[in-house]
């Protein structure tokens, strides 16, 4: 480890507000890795809460680590805001950041995994660390090695290989029983330790379970906060307190795995909320609410209120177009919030009644006289591009609607920047779309260079994510245990050098990326249950097909997708 790396992780520690020290002296060292960014892993609630659980066990110490090189240091307009130019900074692959240790140094290693790409990061950790790649190749004087994050949900079988042992689900639920059996367990042998580990429920020992692992979820999510454990200036809420104010959605948008995976959708009591805001304004005067449905929180108009009269910065992550109240406006214009993002995600009405947005024109539009008549500086659209059954002029009505929403935002003289972030399709593993194939990358990349020239000259910012890239992230996203060698085979060289080494190995990405997946067939990831039942998800997807929605998850449980 360079000195110029030891100073820079000691200069992110003293940035921090709420990190935890602790002496390794009779306690089990964990390492809890993130295998992307220091900025990207601290934006991440999930890892936060994770770091606290672990660390309120006197019985260890858990310390954080990332995987930070030239491909995914923060952005240069990042590093100038928090000014430290980004050539400045050295890398700070595979080193903690409370003691400066490396990943040898700890006996457990707990990756939390939320993106595909990542998994490159994995083996350059490992294999950078000497630490064998291969779960079946390590022995008694190697750390245990587990895995947990949503891409664990959806389909862990491309890098199952690599793991001892992954943990499916929420982490509150399993957290107790798994520290106790590691803890126990550690010293002695590892297959009984791996055996040990197999029996709990919602742990995946890939070397050993033959059936289906259930996933674990948190029924009363008033049991634990999950929320900012370290304040920083140096992730995407810059010194903000977030809080999770609820878990999952019963919206069900076909493609997303937030509406399947993280049912059934659970809102925080509201004292339970405004207790933990007044935690956070004992912090900082910036609060920040963020789940995959803040703005299907029964008492949302009634939360922004009080955290306006206690005198909070109220940032939302996103909010439905269709649900932007004049509480919750009022309450972030008055609060000196000047950002509302809202999610579309689609542009003529036929597409979203294929994704079960449950949103019309008219809604839409109406959202947009609200973001004016408030005078919000900014107004952040998603879409995606390359949805089953898109057409070009399905696309095109994407350019259409903001267009229309530029216009209704100028009579109100607002001045409101508009910027509209497409990202391309991608069929996910547990959602009703998982059966479909993809749209070529030219068709995609035409779409989108068309929306853009639709949209120039309006004011209006357009930007999206790479249909290169989101090939890739399909290809992950789908296969089973036979992309571990092509994985591996990567190594250092990560994503750009995945294709090659696909091709070495006999795989082809487009084979995994533009065929439908028969839906009477096994698929890898039927190794973990999700609580939804297969019959639901193939009623879903023939109710795509037809335009037709499906109605949103009632809080008593319809009983349909079998997880209420």
């Amino acid at each position: 480890m360079t000195w110029e790396a030891t100073k820079e992780l000691k200069r992110r520690l003293s940035l921090e507000r709420g990190a935890i020290t602790k002496d390794w002296g009779g306690r089990l060292p964990v390492a809890l890795v993130y295998p992307n960014s220091y900025f990207v892993g601290m934006s991440n609630l999930g890892m936060q809460t994770v770091y606290k659980h672990i660390n309120s066990d006197d019985r260890f110490v858990c310390e954080r680590v990332f995987w930070e090189d030239a491909e995914n240091m923060p952005s240069t307009g990042f590093s100038r805001a928090v000014g430290v130019r980004r050539e400045q900074r050295p890398a700070v692959p595979g080193i903690s950041i409370e003691s400066q240790r490396p990943l040898q140094d700890f006996p457990v290693l707990a990756f939390s995994i939320s993106y595909e790409q990542d998994y490159f990061n994995v083996v350059k950790l490992l294999k950078t660390a000497g630490i064998p790649l291969w779960s079946k190749e390590r022995n008694e004087d190697h750390p245990l090695i587990i895995a947990g994050g949503p891409c664990m949900i959806t389909n862990p079988e491309p890098i199952a290989p690599f793991f001892d042992a992954i943990a499916v689900g929420e982490g509150e639920p399993m957290l107790p029983l798994l520290m106790d059996t590691i803890e126990n367990g550690i010293n002695g042998s590892r297959q009984d330790l791996l055996t040990a580990l197999s029996k709990i429920p919602g742990i995946y020992v890939p070397s050993i379970n033959k059936g289906v692992v259930e996933r674990q979820y948190l029924i009363n999510v008033d049991e634990h906060a999950t929320r900012s454990e370290i304040l920083t200036p140096e992730t995407e809420f810059n010194n903000m307190y977030t809080m999770e104010v609820a878990r999952g959605c019963g919206r069900g948008c076909r493609f997303c795995i937030a509406g399947y995976l993280f049912r059934p959708m659970r809102p925080r009591n509201l004292d339970f909320l405004l207790d933990q805001a007044k935690y956070g304004l004992t912090l900082t005067k910036k609060i920040g609410l963020l789940g995959a449905a803040v703005a299907d929180h029964p008492e949302l108009d009634a939360l922004v209120t009080e955290l306006k009269g206690m005198g909070a910065s109220i940032s939302i992550s996103s909010l439905r177009v269709d649900n932007l109240s004049d509480a919750v406006l009022n309450a972030l214009d008055k609060s000196g919030a000047r950002n509302v993002t809202v999610a579309p995600e689609a542009g003529s009405e036929r597409m979203r009644k294929v994704v079960n947005k449950g949103l019309n024109e008219e809604q839409i539009l109406q959202g947009f006289h609200k973001v004016g008549k408030y005078g919000i500086k900014q107004m952040k659209l998603y879409f995606i591009v390359g949805l089953p059954t898109e057409t070009d002029e399905d696309a095109m009505a994407i350019a259409d609607i903001t267009s229309k929403g530029r216009t209704i935002l100028d009579s109100y003289k607002s001045n409101t920047h508009i910027v509209v972030d497409m990202s391309p399709f991608s069929p996910k593993p547990g959602t009703a779309f998982q059966w479909h194939s993809v749209m070529p990358v030219e068709v995609v990349e035409r779409r989108l260079q068309g929306i853009r020239k639709a949209l120039s000259g309006k004011n209006i910012e357009v930007k999206w994510d790479s249909p290169q890239w989101s090939e890739i992230d399909t290809c992950l996203s789908r296969g089973g245990r036979e992309l571990a060698g092509a994985i591996a085979e990567a190594g250092i060289g990560g994503v750009s050098a995945f294709r090659g080494a696909m091709k070495k190995v006999g795989l082809d990405v487009q084979s995994y990326v533009y065929k439908s997946y028969p839906m009477d067939k096994p698929l890898p990831w039927d190794v973990i249950g999700t609580g939804v039942k297969k019959d639901f998800f193939i009623l879903e997807a023939i109710n795509s097909g037809r335009n037709k929605e499906f109605p949103v998850c009632a809080p008593s449980g319809c009983k349909a997708c079998g997880v209420c």
